[in-house]
């Protein structure tokens, strides 16, 4: 099988997990999940970790690291010159995921800082998939040297 055809079946196959842990009907955090997180942040605070690391920076990061796989698939299918597109899939379809949540889920909690943290992730999903081609396309043609 073709790598772009994995790939895009890779892709069809995280945007349909993606839908299901973005338009659940109940936020991730309601119930046990949420009280969890904050025993392990306040172990972590014991241990030494800045209190900087917050539910909010672990959400922010989550938000980022949930979108890097959409930013990487779609530049590797896209192709090279193409690598912006990684960040404005990850734009386009974190502000779908917003406004559906806006509108057809009155327990979720759509954003704008959602919608950062999910481009960003894309971009950078984007970018290191793109220094991995770049990688390959210089392993692959390297450089002649001269010799005397």
């Amino acid at each position: 099988m073709q790598p772009h055809r994995v790939a895009s079946w890779e892709l069809a196959g995280y945007v349909v997990i993606l839908g299901f842990i973005t338009l659940w009907p109940t936020p991730v955090d309601r119930g046990g999940g949420g009280e969890l997180l904050m025993k392990v942040l306040r172990r972590l605070h014991r241990w030494g970790i800045p209190d900087w690391v917050d539910y909010g920076f672990v959400e922010a990061a989550s938000n980022i690291l949930l979108f890097v796989p959409l930013g990487a698939l779609v530049v590797w299918i896209m192709g090279r010159s193409y690598w912006w597109v990684g960040g404005a899939a990850g734009l386009l379809l974190s502000a779908a995921i917003e406004l559906a949540q806006f509108v057809f889920l009155p327990a979720r909690y759509p954003s704008v800082a959602d919608v950062l943290a999910n481009t960003i992730g894309a971009a950078l999903g984007g970018l290191l998939i793109l220094l991995v081609m770049e990688r390959g396309a210089s392993v692959r043609n390297p450089a002649r040297t001269r010799t005397l």
